[in-house]
């Protein structure tokens, strides 16, 4: 157990622009959960529902999808992960969620950005902290939630506090949000020294990650075919992928013409590992229903059954499946 946000923040410097930060030009007029995508509206205003509790939070964006999932071969039973329930939990969830696509503006606010399938997690995030509003983005399959009540944030510096990990968003807390004169009695934020066994990295993916499924013909092994599976986050800053590689194992490249890095789980000893993490700590986005195929696939191969013609074809299926759910990303 962890003893969390008892104090609050301060100190430090900011420099990262935001893709979202310049607000006024890409909000449109605050959502109703009915309105914000037409053939989204029955399923996305279930998950509100849902999303009530933390308890009950639900994560099958797809009532499709998860049909399809209930009856393929080999169905998948989900375990009982955790959900982060209590507010420590929830804390180092939500430190993750801002550290992968968040911003602290000057404003102050506080600006989370969602890819417009996991609006029902924006709601949710919203009725957990009980402040902000929901915002669609002009032109991007995104929307954002706003906390600018001074007291919305304070209480999300308390969640977090002491489970920030990157100096930029530190740098932004202390240099943006702690300056204002109603924070005044806060101590500066520091980077956290807390390990890796809580929801952080759940939350972190949530912002920013794909699970890939690659299959090579192999003409050095008569044409076989060769199944790579890869769990990758983006991120403009290398440093906490850094911490994912460390975490899972992996590798970690840059794409020059994008100046992005990326994390790739890559080998199958890192698969196990991603899987034990999320099956422990579970995601609470779209996310989660391309994590259960991809686990799926990481179990028939498991099986050997990727050897023959019908394993592959099932592996294939799933891939196919998963590449419908990460077209759709906010970008």
């Amino acid at each position: 157990k962890y003893i969390s946000f008892i104090t609050l923040p301060c100190a430090g410097k900011t420099s990262l622009s935001f893709k979202y930060s310049n607000l006024p030009y890409f909000i449109d007029i605050p959502l109703k959960l009915n309105v914000i995508v037409n053939n989204l509206k029955v399923i996305v205003t279930k998950l509100k529902h849902r999303s009530q509790s933390a308890g009950n939070f639900g994560y099958l964006i797809y009532k499709r999808t998860s049909e399809t999932l209930s009856n393929e071969p080999n169905k998948i039973f989900v375990h009982t992960t955790t959900k982060p329930v209590k507010d420590n939990d929830f804390g180092h969830y939500l430190a993750g969620l801002i550290e992968g696509d968040g911003h602290f503006s000057k404003t102050p606010q506080i600006v989370i950005v969602f890819n417009f399938l996991d609006a029902s997690l924006a709601y949710y995030i919203k009725g957990r902290v009980g402040f902000g509003n929901i915002y669609k983005v002009k032109h991007k399959k995104a929307v954002i939630l706003v906390i600018s009540k001074l007291a919305g944030i304070k209480k999300v510096l308390n969640l977090i506090n002491g489970k920030i990990r990157s100096q930029i968003k530190i740098d932004q807390i202390n240099n943006n949000i702690l300056i204002h004169p109603y924070f005044k009695e806060c101590d500066p934020f520091s980077s956290s020294t807390l390990g890796l066994d809580n929801h952080w990295i759940s939350g972190f993916s949530d912002a920013d990650s794909s699970f890939q499924i690659k299959l090579i013909s192999r003409k050095d092994r008569d044409n076989k075919t060769e199944v790579r599976l890869n769990f990758q986050i983006d991120q403009k800053k290398i440093d906490l992928l850094l911490l994912m590689k460390n975490y899972f194992g992996g590798n970690i490249g840059y794409r020059k013409t994008q100046d992005t890095y990326y994390y790739g789980s890559t080998s199958f000893g890192s698969a196990k590992k991603v899987i034990e993490y999320f099956d422990n700590f579970q995601l609470l986005s779209s996310k989660h229903v391309n994590y259960l195929k991809w686990k799926k696939a990481y179990t028939i191969i498991q099986n050997t059954e990727h050897l023959n013609a019908s394993g592959i074809e099932k592996i294939l299926k799933i891939k196919n499946s998963l590449n419908r759910l990460n077209d759709n990303n906010a970008g």
